[in-house]
């Protein structure tokens, strides 16, 4: 199985800790996320606009999914990372990729106006893929 993903939730899924947009988004996130974390090597494959995240964001709230600020953030991302549309990679070589050419410092311009931002929870994410290449076991809820 290939997940789909765009190029900001390469970032965002190091810094998710089981909240979100509503429980159905959080359910949807959480699956993919124990699916990478528990098996580093699924492919992931990077796409433009919504991805296998967005399928899950709430109906009645306003979304963010096709606004242009996303897909240039997307972009800046991708470019940081190196990896290119349409790609496959290993959910261990993104991980890789971050780690190599991602700073937690970079997350504050790079997802500047982002809701999630502030609380530090990506910076977070990607100071502990230097530490330790995986991703975390999320919180008890």
């Amino acid at each position: 199985m290939t997940i789909k993903l765009r190029g900001h939730h390469l970032l965002c899924l190091l810094g998710f800790r089981g909240k979100g947009y509503s429980a159905d988004f959080c359910v949807n996130m959480t699956q993919i996320y124990e699916k990478l974390r528990q098996e580093p090597h699924t492919l992931i494959q990077l796409i433009v606009g919504p991805d296998d995240i967005c399928a899950a964001f709430p109906t009645d709230q306003v979304s963010h999914c096709e606004n242009r600020r996303v897909y240039t953030q997307d972009e800046e991302i991708a470019r940081l990372i190196g990896i290119r549309i349409g790609e496959s990679w290993t959910w261990s070589s993104v991980c890789e990729a971050v780690v190599a050419r991602v700073q937690p410092s970079d997350i504050a311009s790079l997802c500047h106006d982002c809701q999630w931002q502030p609380y530090g929870l990506c910076r977070e994410g990607v100071a502990h893929i230097h530490q330790e290449p995986r991703l975390r076991s999320l919180p008890e809820s």
